[in-house]
């Protein structure tokens, strides 16, 4: 049975796709526009990231030391950062180049990672009057535009007053511009053989974008015979991220430098929001393990239609429910008129219902509460999305999604069916925006300035 198993959560594992929700700035900006810390905080200098990391450089050495004693606590999966790429404070003194790259590869993320000085603004806002920004100098990762909307950058000079708000939102998408990519023993990069991860648990290490999935995932919740088949999908890594960015975050603002203590809370929240997905927080919802067992059963008897059918399914579902939110947000965008999802990601009536922020908040109160929700949502697109697009396991929605106008696709359908998929993207997207507030509420409570 345990061999059964492995083989299925290897496949279904490997082919999950690595995106959590499409644009997290567009979501950021209406999240924090409700909270006066953010909202209302006074504009903050842009600096370089060479200019930060040479006026902290003992104290990052030591705050990153003690972030990996941290992680060899608590986090059971969690390899020692290598002798070879401990931050020496020392290698200021080569220049800015060499002290960024000791920083990136302490942090082990890619030493392409671009950290320009840009923001991504906010569509409700007037247009910027700054010329855009070229992609590439943003992401080390092509353009992609599988949700329609694209992304619009413009640059910031070194010293340019910005909106707290702006910075936040904006860092909040960057992770996915390439930070997470080719970590691994097995990726073609000059740096993953390196960094210590082993190699990639889930995903195909020959693509970029999947190299990137164990970083945004979180299984931490699957039945115990899961984990007895597949221990590999416990090594997963958002909490490592999260505790990186949030302490870097800390030190910013104790420090002086809040533009990058704002910088830092937008990366780490990131991952939170990744995990407020249900498809990154479960393996299969809506599948029990008997059913993964004899799905898999049926594949080894040379039977693997099944197996083949629910990945597809899986990837359909995630890209729906993904497609429907990003469709909603940006006509609410343009249009200059609020959605339910505008109005749940803006409602903070639930934050005080969650445990204060702490160290296990994302693991036990953020994954726990989608993991949870991951088969009430599945139930809810069968009910109100064209079959064809979630039940369908010939159809890949993944490839034809720029070309479906999904909104009109579901009001088609009925207005009862129109409701209950909006209520289950509100639901999702208001525990995002109350499960971010959180965090960097805590964030500047345990800071000196704000």
């Amino acid at each position: 049975m345990k061999r059964l198993l492995v083989t299925a959560l290897l496949t279904l594992s490997a082919t999950s796709p690595a995106w959590a929700w499409s644009n997290h700035a567009l979501a950021s900006y209406r999240a924090f526009e409700s909270m006066p810390q953010v909202a209302q905080a006074a504009p903050v200098a842009a600096e370089p990231l060479e200019a930060f990391l040479a006026a902290q450089a003992q104290p990052l050495a030591q705050l990153l030391s003690a972030q990996d004693a941290w992680a060899q606590q608590h986090i059971a999966t969690y390899p020692p950062l290598p002798t070879a790429l401990r931050f020496d404070p020392a290698v200021a003194a080569q220049g800015p180049q060499a002290l960024r790259k000791a920083f990136l590869t302490a942090l082990r993320i890619s030493p392409q990672s671009r950290f320009a000085l840009y923001v991504q603004p906010d569509p409700w806002a007037a247009p910027p009057q700054a010329e855009r920004m070229a992609h590439d100098l943003v992401s080390a990762l092509p353009a992609r535009d599988k949700d329609g909307g694209g992304h619009h950058f413009v640059a910031l000079r070194a010293g340019e007053m910005v909106a707290p708000l702006a910075v936040l939102a904006s860092a909040s998408d960057e992770p996915d511009y390439g930070m997470d990519l080719n970590l691994w023993e097995d990726s073609p990069s000059d740096w993953g053989p390196g960094y210590g991860f082993g190699k990639i648990p889930f995903g195909n290490p020959n693509l970029d974008f999947s190299t990137q999935a164990p970083f945004h995932m979180g299984y931490y919740h699957e039945a115990p015979v899961i984990y007895m088949a597949a221990g590999f999908l416990k090594r997963t890594y958002p909490m490592l991220r999260i505790h990186q960015y949030a302490g870097l975050s800390e030190l910013a603002f104790r420090t002086g430098h809040p533009y990058w203590g704002w910088r830092f809370a937008g990366l780490a929240l990131h991952y939170l929001q990744d995990l407020t997905q249900p498809y990154h927080a479960s393996l299969a919802p809506g599948f029990s393990s008997a059913r993964l067992i004899g799905i898999n059963l049926l594949a080894m008897l040379g039977m693997p239609g099944a197996k083949n059918d629910m990945v597809i399914l899986l990837s359909n579902r995630h890209f729906v429910l993904e497609r429907y939110e990003s469709q909603m947000i940006q006509a609410s965008a343009q249009a200059r008129q609020s959605g339910s999802v505008d109005q749940a990601l803006r409602d903070t009536s639930t934050d005080a219902s969650h445990p204060a922020w702490s160290e296990t908040y994302v693991r036990h109160t953020v994954a726990q509460q989608a993991h949870t929700l991951g088969p009430t949502v599945t139930e809810q697109m069968l009910a109100s999305v064209q079959p064809g697009y979630v039940n369908d396991p010939s159809f890949d929605f993944g490839v034809h999604a720029k070309a479906i106008d999904l909104v009109a696709e579901v009001a088609s359908q009925g207005e009862a069916q129109r409701q209950v998929l909006e209520s289950t993207i509100a639901t999702l997207m208001r525990n995002f925006g109350a499960h971010s507030r959180n965090m960097v509420r805590g964030i500047l409570a345990s800071t000196d300035t704000r």
